[in-house]
């Protein structure tokens, strides 16, 4: 062996020394880049590699990947990891007491953090494990009967889809879907597709906010006010919404919401929340059997047995970061980095764009596909020669490689990207 023991704990000594000293200093960074932003715009913001030079220090990433499906599940700043470390240890000091008497009623304050940046009652937001959890709460929980109609489009998330086809299955209600264009040339042409498959059975619209398949964001509010009238329940999957564009309850006026924390705001793996208008709460069955299960208490939607304080404790620092950053400077990075990649690409040979770039219409995401080109084998040539990670996305109507740059991502990483699909649309897939 080259190294002596003691002088291999010198050196861990060393690095776990540097590691502390970037660790603390990483968000006052950020802090000093928004200062030093001043006055400018978020558009103005958002091609200012000085500023993003100092997010993109606040994550302890692996660079030798270039991470484009961030929207599947994203890597917390070093700030929200220290935390959840943090917390972990105290848990394990005393786990019975720790997590019970002393963590647990802390993670009040992260209900009303959230409930602040959503812009609603605290006791309207339950933090869940993500948003299949958030939203099967609701497909669970709302009384139907057979025949009633629960009407979605083709888009939506499979597991939301198997969740109805399930109830299907054991009560007889009826799952109705639709397509949409990929993109469609308006935002209201999705409202007249909701309102033209609407029929006197219809009892609940389950309803993207931003699909998962191409990043196409829906008019909310339009659709839910559609709904209202005729007694139809709108249940809003927020999964790639929250953290990735600036929006607030307000400009949604939904009933039901849900969303995951690991995505866009960067919060530690399994973390999540729904949100349910007060009102509805009383009406809603839990998942998992509360004491009281018709109770009004957001609460009754938690009761899942012993699981991590953690987690929940550090979506805390996720926001902390996200607000640090702001929501509009966060929106206008995202859609910058989509349109670095996306404008490059468009019009090339054979090239097809599934996202609309209309900002109304889009942000972060985007879906691309190659004519000729087999969408899995493009993903995984893409990773193999170049290391860059991005998803496959598969549609009966359609198909591509889903793009979803972070705030830590670099520009010099989205031209590796364009420049390994350039390749490929001048030469193809090796073979």
């Amino acid at each position: 062996m080259s190294y002596t023991r003691r002088g291999f704990v010198k050196q861990a000594a060393g690095a776990a020394l540097a590691y502390a000293m970037l660790r603390d200093d990483a968000i006052e960074r950020v802090r000093a880049a928004v200062r030093d932003a001043g006055s400018a715009s978020p558009e103005e913001i958002a091609g200012n590699e000085d500023f993003w030079f100092q997010v993109q220090r606040a994550y302890d990433v692996d660079r030798s990947i270039i991470n484009l499906n961030n929207g599947g599940v994203a890597p917390s700043p070093r700030s929200v990891m220290d935390a959840m470390r943090r917390h972990q240890a105290f848990t394990n000091h005393a786990p019975s007491r720790h997590l019970w008497t002393v963590l647990d009623p802390q993670v009040e304050t992260v209900r009303s953090r959230i409930a602040k940046v959503f812009g609603c009652d605290p006791e309207e937001i339950a933090i869940t494990r993500n948003t299949s959890e958030a939203m099967e709460i609701c497909l669970y929980g709302l009384d139907l009967q057979p025949g009633d109609e629960v009407l979605t489009t083709s888009h939506d998330y499979p597991r939301m889809l198997n969740t109805l086809k399930q109830r299907e299955l054991r009560e007889g209600i009826v799952l109705k879907t639709f397509d949409i264009p990929t993109p469609p040339t308006r935002l209201s042409e999705l409202v007249d597709l909701f309102e033209q498959n609407i029929t006197p059975k219809t009892k609940v619209i389950l309803l993207c906010h931003i699909t998962f398949l191409t990043g196409q964001i829906f008019p909310v509010k339009e659709i839910v006010h559609l709904a209202r009238p005729r007694g139809i329940e709108v249940i809003v999957d927020g999964a790639h919404s929250f953290a990735h564009f600036a929006f607030k309850h307000s400009d949604l006026d939904c009933d039901y919401f849900g969303t995951s924390l690991h995505k866009w705001l960067s919060a530690p793996i399994g973390t999540g929340f729904l949100y349910v208008r007060k009102s509805k709460i009383a009406n809603l069955w839990p998942l998992m059997a509360a004491p009281d299960p018709k109770s009004d208490d957001i609460r009754k939607f938690e009761e899942i047995g012993t699981h991590p304080t953690a987690p929940r404790l550090a979506i805390a620092e996720a926001l902390n970061f996200y607000e640090g950053i702001g929501p509009e400077r966060k929106e206008a990075r995202l859609r910058y980095l989509r349109n670095r990649w996306a404008k490059r690409l468009m019009g090339q040979p054979g090239v097809t764009i599934r996202t609309s770039l209309d900002p109304n219409q889009s942000c972060g995401i985007g879906t691309v596909s190659i004519e000729g080109v087999d969408n899995a084998e493009l993903a995984n040539h893409l990773f193999r020669k170049h290391r860059i990670v991005i998803t496959t996305i598969k549609h009966e109507d359609f198909g591509g490689i889903r793009i979803t740059p972070n705030t830590y991502t670099t520009l010099r990483e989205m031209d590796i990207f364009c420049e390994a699909m350039e390749e490929v649309i001048k030469n193809g897939l090796p073979s």
